[in-house]
């Protein structure tokens, strides 16, 4: 044991939140996970806690292998990776998985394990390596919106347009995340004005054709409309059901909770393990427990910026913050969408909800940060050794 924490790099605050969200997410995913535990199999919600306890270890596997890869390797990787990205997502998307008529198509099945696989969350990672990479690139140059559009918007927008029929809520965070990380790359706004304004012309278009003609292309856009449509609506309907039962959990608990396995709307409330787990966590653990989980996420936002800041590279601050603070404004609208100050969008809670693709991305997403931190570390003692001069006598010796 330690030699591994000798072996572990990186910012020592990041790895300590990380494994504190990852402990303090078993007993909500353990409670939370019954209902579904009684509609599959039979009950047995100790299925789910073994379930979620393997995807966390392979997830902090990830996360330890990627930290030791240098941070500048992930230029080339993601040249590599872009390609692959559509091609998965080209196939997750001709699949055709349909529920209830909408488009589904998700996931694809990893071969052999039999494990499913959200592509569009490994392809939100990949293309934020992709635009930091650029980004970087063309720093010091002068930026024209004609030599853009071939290597940055193209795969930007060929990404976001596969992910779009089956996951509006993930190509709109992706979008908004994108288009966040150019401006802080230096992106000309008048520029991002033009992307922003062609971003609503496309999605309109998609939404009228997807209108006109709905059995040609299986999607959800009904799924969205009612959606807006009910959070805008001050009166209660059907399609409220899960933030009526979100908030009833967030009233009951108060300020200290029921207490852990205690919940009630667990057994009402779908998706009670993933998308609404924060009201779970407020029942069972009041508003001490759900300030807790969002201050360590802020924490983690801290310690980000913190990284970016140090790095020493143009190419390592954009890539700690365009695959840091999505993590973050993930969390952020999960709980929004928990108390009603946002529409539901089916995001998880990053590192808590039960999941393995979430997990598994988003501990990629931090190794990739610990990777850059790490560079900064052994640069600050290569620093500190070239200063000491007994080191040096000793290597002259």
């Amino acid at each position: 044991m330690q030699k591994l924490f000798k072996n572990i790099k990186g910012d020592r605050l990041i790895w300590a939140i990380v494994a504190l969200l990852a402990i303090l997410s078993f007993l909500p995913v353990y409670s939370a996970a019954s209902n579904l535990a009684y509609k599959t199999v039979g009950g047995n919600t100790f299925t789910f806690f073994v379930k979620h306890f393997v995807h966390l270890v392979l997830g902090f596997g990830i996360m330890y292998g990627v930290h030791k890869i240098p941070y500048r390797y992930f230029k080339g990787l993601s040249l590599i990776m872009i390609p692959i990205v559509l091609v998965l997502l080209g196939v997750t998307m001709l699949q055709g998985t349909t529920i209830e008529g909408a488009n589904a198509s998700r996931w694809i099945q990893i071969p052999i394990v039999g494990m499913s696989f959200q592509t569009s969350t490994l392809a939100a990672v990949v293309l934020m390596v992709y635009v930091a990479r650029y980004m970087s690139k063309i720093k010091d140059k002068a930026i024209t919106f004609k030599a853009s559009v071939l290597p940055l918007w193209v795969p930007v927008f060929f990404v976001l347009i596969l992910i779009l029929p089956a996951n509006f809520s993930t190509a709109a965070i992706m979008f908004l995340m994108v288009l966040m990380l150019v401006f802080l790359g230096g992106y000309p706004i008048r520029y991002l004005a033009v992307i922003i304004g062609s971003g609503i012309l496309t999605l309109t278009l998609f939404i009228l054709i997807a209108k006109a003609f709905p059995d040609a292309m299986p999607n959800r856009v009904d799924t969205w409309m009612g959606r807006i449509e009910s959070f805008s609506n001050p009166e209660d309907t059907e399609a409220d059901y899960q933030i009526e039962k979100a908030k009833i959990a967030i009233a009951t608990g108060g300020i200290k909770g029921v207490g852990p396995g205690k919940s009630m709307q667990k057994n009402f409330l779908p998706q009670s393990s993933s998308d609404f787990i924060f009201a779970i966590i407020i029942e069972e653990y009041g508003l001490i427990g759900g300030f807790v989980i969002m201050i360590l996420y802020l924490w983690l936002l801290f310690r980000i910026v913190i990284v970016a800041q140090k790095c020493d590279t143009i190419f390592g601050k954009l890539l700690v913050l365009g695959v840091g603070l999505p993590i973050v404004f993930q969390a952020l609208i999960n709980m929004a969408v928990a108390v009603e100050l946002f529409p539901v969008t089916g995001q998880t809670l990053p590192l808590i909800s039960s999941g393995g693709t979430s997990i598994w991305m988003t501990c990629l997403a931090i190794g990739i940060i610990l990777s850059v931190s790490a560079k900064r570390e052994e640069i600050k003692e290569q620093e500190i050794n070239e200063d000491n001069p007994l080191e040096i006598l000793s290597e002259a010796l």
